[in-house]
């Protein structure tokens, strides 16, 4: 085996979004697309010579492919030791867990998360530092940096690995171990969770529920906890055998794209409980029979009723939460005199505040939750939170949210997704905001007063770095709020995301459709930024 090193040319288009670099599959296999990427990665590195990478990915297509490209390329550029998943596949949170088990110096997953996969549609790298966490814009802005001057590579060259066979194997002088995908993560599970109690829950005969892999990377993880480990019934489980396409769904947990979990857990003879995970397995989607639980809530409600797991008895740092999450997190901190953060939209915002023991316990309205017990947002842990919460307190999904906005109020929240928007008529939309934003302030529109617009800024609090335009905030005289954003995790056109927030104390409105709370609010957000005009949409592509 020797090293080569081979000559290439930057190309233009190698930003990191907020989850690392996405693009279609036919991009990644434009020549020395993927290669110049990963050098880009490693040139970007200090001190990593004989030390330990973790790779793994969703298991989409071109995955296998791609990491046995990086397998080369690390041992070529001096790892000591490679950890990888079995047949390539490490949940993201799964992989947050073995970086930091084992001390690795870092790792590269390989995901676009809950976009599409197969020959036409998205794949995605990233690279996590020591912490197990996304590599902070720092780093990412440094690797952009690379790209754009790279003139060569280096791969070893050899023959592709076994990444079916658990064990070591020498590439080079660089020691390659298959490890089970699943085992690690289990093992923290347990760690972190009454078992014995969910497992009394899950063989009672007055319990059901069903757990909806959408053919992505969760379903062995789920089969190993949950059925294996919990007793679950194997039929508990649906579309839980990973595809290379994901059995040609779009693997995004929400009410729209998870639509076999919709259907059974709205249909006659619902079961009590329902979830769903994503691509990666770092997002979730909880239901009750026929109830939803927003994102939002479900964080608010998690560290609320926290104490009941044994992980978090001894209480909560704080919670952190993204700028477009509802406030309904930040209610329960006050109740539990902790601090609550706010923080722009992307996970690795979360990494110093976790990291400082600042927080405890991070959310995002996108369907992501988690903790520190990783440093990535964790569907599967969620979901076995809310089945420790619902064992401890023997009440319904339906029950525990309605009686937890009686206590706290309730806030109508709900998120408007335009998806492939013309990127030119996007970032209109979004400059004349940035524009026109101060002349709103004490204007009224309806029943609404505008307070306050800007462009949220965020200040670190551990580091002291500044992240800028990361969203336009409108807030309302009665603390309602509409906010606008352009996603960064598509491949094609841009996504503008509509948030719209509306705080209700009273009781007797609480059982309103959010739509229908949120209406006027919907409106004016068409009125004031024109959304239909500017986008060509006559309604959202999603809502949440």
């Amino acid at each position: 085996m020797s090293i080569k090193v081979v000559s290439t040319s930057p190309f233009p288009d190698q930003k990191p979004g907020t989850s690392g670099l996405r693009k279609k599959v036919t991009v990644f296999q434009t020549p020395n697309y993927l290669e110049n990427f990963v050098q880009s990665i490693f040139d970007s590195l200090e001190g990593f010579s004989g030390q330990t990478l973790v790779v793994g990915g969703d298991g989409r297509y071109y995955n296998r492919h791609a990491i046995q490209v990086i397998l080369r390329m690390a041992a070529a550029n001096g790892f000591g030791k490679i950890l990888v998943g079995r047949g390539g596949i490490l949940s993201t949170p799964a992989a947050s867990c073995i970086i930091r088990k084992y001390n690795a110096f870092g790792g590269i997953i390989l995901s676009a998360s809950h976009n599409p996969a197969g020959p036409d549609d998205d794949f995605g790298i990233k690279y996590n530092t020591g912490n197990g966490g996304p590599a902070p814009e720092k780093i990412t802005d440094a690797i952009y940096s690379i790209t754009k001057s790279i003139n060569a590579y280096k791969i070893l060259e050899a023959n592709d690995l076994d990444l079916d066979r658990l064990g070591e194997t020498k590439l080079g002088e660089t020691i390659v171990e298959v490890i089970d995908s699943v085992a690690d993560y289990a093992e923290l599970m347990g760690e972190l969770f009454d078992f014995d109690r969910i497992k009394t829950l899950l063989a009672s005969t007055e319990f059901s529920m069903c757990f909806d892999g959408m053919h992505a990377v969760t379903g062995p993880y789920a089969q190993e906890i949950l059925v294996n480990r919990l007793g679950a019934p194997a039929s508990a489980l649906q579309n839980c055998v990973p595809l290379e396409d994901f059995g040609g769904g779009h693997p995004d947990p929400n009410l729209v794209y998870a639509h076999d979990l919709v259907d059974v857990l709205y249909g006659d003879a619902a079961p009590d409980f329902g979830a769903a995970s994503d691509g990666d397995g770092d997002r979730n989607m909880i239901l009750g029979r026929k109830f939803f639980v927003t994102p939002s809530d479900s964080l608010a409600i998690l560290a609320a009723n926290s104490h009941l797991v044994p992980a978090y008895k001894g209480g909560l740092a704080g919670i952190a939460r993204s700028m477009p999450t509802s406030k309904a997190a930040d209610r329960v901190a006050a109740r539990l005199g902790i601090e609550s953060y706010e923080t722009p939209t992307g996970w690795k915002f979360f990494g110093n505040l976790l990291d400082a023991g600042k927080a405890t316990l991070c959310g995002e309205e996108s369907f992501g939750t988690g903790s520190n017990h990783v440093r990535e947002k964790d569907g599967l842990w969620a979901v076995l939170f809310w089945l420790n919460v619902l064992a401890a307190r023997q009440e319904s999904v339906e029950t525990i949210v309605k009686e937890h906005w009686q206590i706290y109020g309730r806030n109508f929240y709900s998120r408007h997704d335009y998806e492939g928007v013309d990127s030119d008529r996007a970032n209109t939309l979004v400059d004349n905001l940035r524009k026109n934003g101060a002349a709103l302030v004490g204007q009224k529109f309806g029943t609404y007063e505008v307070a306050f617009c800007d462009d949220f800024s965020y200040t670190d609090p551990v580091d002291g770095s500044v992240s800028s335009k990361q969203g336009i905030r409108i807030g309302f005289t009665d603390d309602s709020r509409i906010v606008f954003r352009l996603s960064g995790t598509g491949t094609q056109g841009a996504t503008l995301r509509l948030y719209v927030e509306s705080y209700e104390p009273n009781i007797a409105k609480h059982s309103l459709d959010p739509q229908e709370a949120l209406k006027e609010l919907i409106e004016i957000a068409d009125r004031i930024a024109q959304i239909k005009i500017l986008t060509g949409r006559d309604r959202p592509t999603v809502i949440t």
